[in-house]
């Protein structure tokens, strides 16, 4: 087989391992024999499954290969022979013997002799060699150690025992990069084009029969793919009007997935009929591969240092003088002409709001736009008409039903009462506003009119901080998204507070979420206090992407005013701090905006207005 088809066979193996698809993702490492999956190998030989060992092993080797294989086959069966003996099931027993273990007589008769003699004891253990064997489990693991020895010693698993190094979903990036060159080469492509099948070169037909010109004579060949070409591949199949999940928006944002090496050692080995007699140069152990190790602020004492604020900031919120508007390249690769947006914003403080309490958090009401929801560092909750510099609600944090949270909650409350809020935001409608705390818990109130707010639901939903809320509405339900110290996302039903998902994959704790939707799929971002940027769709088969934001810190993603551009701005560990815009068909960064990179005191936090400025403080 050519080194291409070769490849092929990892991208189509990747493929299933993605869909989920285990069964035939182990049948073709069998069949193909280019990858031993030693994780799939050690599960099938703790739980016993002989059968589907040997028959895993047979797409790599034989019996009579070489004293490897023969070691290795030799052990698999004689711990299955053993087993039978000590279930006392004494004709199952006869069977391995005549069955699996004779072809071994043939290289030592004696040995055969040997286990054939231990039918005759009542308890296998009286051998000698065997007075040390314990229970099946321990048996099992002890010979697991063995066997990768001889697996990775073995010449016929060389080059077979790690996967490529491949970016997530690689050949759904390639059928895609496929499509938008075949769609290039449209002589009058079409904005959205409508695609039902993959068994076919694509072509936007016209009414009068056009032909797509040929590659030699198309300018565009090699180009990046056109803005409104096709969404990426979707998790199941073809393209279709309504795309399937993994969105557009998704697809293109991959990474590395982890690897783990298998170095050969040299050597054979005698059998025998106690533990397996490896010599020396089998005994030392591997060394691991590489594996640095990363410090992550902790879920209980770092809440206050994520939503740090710069130090000389005041308990006065003042507006709009913390818009500060930043310059940006024009359109193009990241290189066009600077502009100031000053002359397009106004510079003088238009009020100033004494909250009491420093602001960690503040949101403009959707639709009464004159409405400030502002959460403090002391866990108050503000609601400001700005207009008349009245203020129309001032609550202090209280747990409404203590009886109902967590005991670790109640045992944090009594151990330190102190909560800030990390996060408040109003319902798409402006009805509802939920409230992240730093201790497990959100809060969903209901808004009436001006200062009528009640209790609508309390959720205890992270262990630890509850580091940002949203909501949002798939499938025209309206949601609450919360992420936490505890590494999770979670998705609860906004009338009932019903968990509906929950989304785990991340390393560290989770520091922000944004959700979206693009063509009729809606999505969420996330990103941890390690730079990792994930996505999920509202489903559980886990993250569509793995990224890492430029800042390698605290992260938060927004997307501009019209839902077209996507951009992050984040803080690293060293207070250098990043604005940046995301190609979401590439999962790369597409520009990285100037004059920022300042020292940071605290975590930068942004938003976005209108399309052309961003408001940073």
């Amino acid at each position: 087989m050519s080194s291409l088809s070769r490849e092929l066979v990892f991208l189509i193996l990747q493929f299933l391992d993605e869909e989920k698809f285990k069964e035939t993702v182990h049948k073709l490492e069998q069949n193909s024999g280019f990858y031993f999956n030693m994780k799939y190998f050690e599960d099938e030989v703790h739980n016993g499954n002989w059968d589907e060992v040997e028959k895993y092993l047979s797409g790599f080797t034989k019996v009579d290969d070489n004293r490897y294989s023969m070691k290795i086959f030799f052990e698999i069966r004689k711990q299955k022979y053993l087993e039978a003996l000590d279930k006392h099931d004494r004709s199952k027993a006869v069977e391995i013997l005549v069955k699996d273990l004779k072809v071994f007589s043939t290289f030592n008769e004696d040995l055969f002799k040997e286990i054939t003699q231990l039918l005759t004891l009542e308890n296998f253990r009286e051998n000698e060699q065997l007075s040390k064997y314990g229970d099946t489990k321990s048996a099992r693991a002890i010979m697991l150690v063995e066997l990768k020895k001889l697996i990775e010693a073995n010449p016929l698993f060389r080059d077979k025992l790690q996967f490529p190094n491949l970016k997530n979903s690689r050949l759904r990036t390639l059928i895609n990069q496929s499509l938008n060159w075949q769609h290039q080469l449209c002589k009058n492509p079409r904005p959205n084009p409508d695609i039902k099948t993959l068994f076919v070169d694509h072509s936007c037909g016209q009414p009068n029969g056009a032909r797509a010109q040929s590659p030699a004579n198309n300018p565009l060949l090699g180009s990046l793919p056109k803005a409104g070409g096709f969404p990426p591949l979707g998790a199941h199949g073809p393209f279709q009007p309504t795309p399937a999940p993994a969105s557009a928006p998704l697809a293109g944002w991959m990474s590395n997935p982890s690897t783990v090496t298998h170095p050969a050692v040299s050597g054979g080995g005698a059998i025998g009929l106690g533990a397996p007699s490896i010599p020396a140069a089998l005994k030392h152990p591997r060394t691991p591969p590489p594996n640095p190790s990363v410090d992550y602020p902790s879920g209980d004492s770092d809440h206050v240092a994520k939503r740090a604020r710069p130090m000389g900031i005041s308990d006065e919120v003042n507006l709009p003088g913390n818009l500060l508007p930043v310059s940006f390249p024009g359109h193009g690769h990241g290189h066009g002409q600077t502009f100031s947006a000053l002359d397009d914003l106004p510079k003088a403080v238009v009020r100033t709001l004494n909250q009491g309490s420093s602001p960690t958090s503040m949101d403009f009401h959707p639709i009464q736009l004159t409405l400030l929801l502002v959460g403090t560092n002391v866990g108050d909750i503000g609601l400001w008409e700005v207009g008349s510099r009245e203020r129309l609600v001032l609550r202090n944090f209280k747990v409404w039903d203590l009886n109902a949270c967590s005991m670790p909650l109640q045992k944090d409350l009594v151990k330190d009462p102190g909560v800030l809020v990390n996060r408040v935001v109003w319902s798409p409608d402006g009805s509802l506003f939920g409230v992240a705390y730093s201790r497990h818990i959100v809060q969903i109130c209901s808004y009436h009119g001006n200062d009528e707010v009640h209790q609508h639901l309390e959720i205890d939903a992270h262990v630890g901080g509850v580091n940002d809320v949203a909501f949002s509405t798939p499938n025209k339900q309206l949601c609450i998204i919360t992420c936490g110290d505890d590494k999770t996302i979670k998705v609860w039903d906004a009338s009932t507070g019903k968990k509906l998902h929950t989304f785990e994959g991340h390393e560290a704790p989770v520091y922000s979420i944004c959700p979206h939707y693009k063509e009729n799929i809606q999505f969420i971002f996330s990103t941890a206090l390690d730079g990792k940027i994930k996505a999920w769709l509202y489903d559980n088969l886990g993250s569509r992407i793995d990224y890492e934001a430029p800042c390698r810190g605290c992260t938060t993603m927004a997307y501009s005013a019209d839902g077209t551009r996507l951009f992050s701005c984040g803080t690293s560990k060293d207070g250098e701090s990043f604005i940046v815009e995301w190609n979401e068909s590439e999962g790369a960064v597409k520009r990285t905006y100037l004059g920022f990179r300042k020292r940071s005191l605290g975590v930068v936090q942004f938003d976005t207005t209108k399309n052309r400025f961003f408001g940073c403080w």
